[in-house]
């Protein structure tokens, strides 16, 4: 590795143990999006009051779910990546 590739690695936020990868792949509208989990789960996902105006999610974005515990079909959205950090993690090989 290049000393500018070391340079450009950040640290990211991982998951947490209640944590997944996803991918957006839909965005359904009322603040919910459509997700491709790493775990191979395809789950609708709620994007919190906390995030809603703040922080923009598109579609291909890549972002931290946690899946509800009495509905796994079911998620809240508890991160989003910049478009560099999803690169990385696809290189780091965290998601495809």
């Amino acid at each position: 590795m290049s000393d500018d590739e070391n340079e450009s690695r950040r640290d990211l936020r991982m998951p947490n143990d209640d944590e997944v990868f996803a991918v957006v792949t839909n965005m359904l509208g009322a603040n919910r999006i459509r997700v491709r989990c790493a775990d191979g789960v395809e789950r609708t996902a709620r994007i919190p009051g906390r995030m809603q105006k703040r922080i923009w999610i598109r579609e291909d974005d890549v972002v931290l779910i946690e899946p509800w515990d009495w509905q796994d079909e079911k998620a809240d959205v508890s991160w989003r990546y910049e478009k560099s950090e999803a690169d990385q993690l696809r290189r780091e090989g965290h998601i495809q």
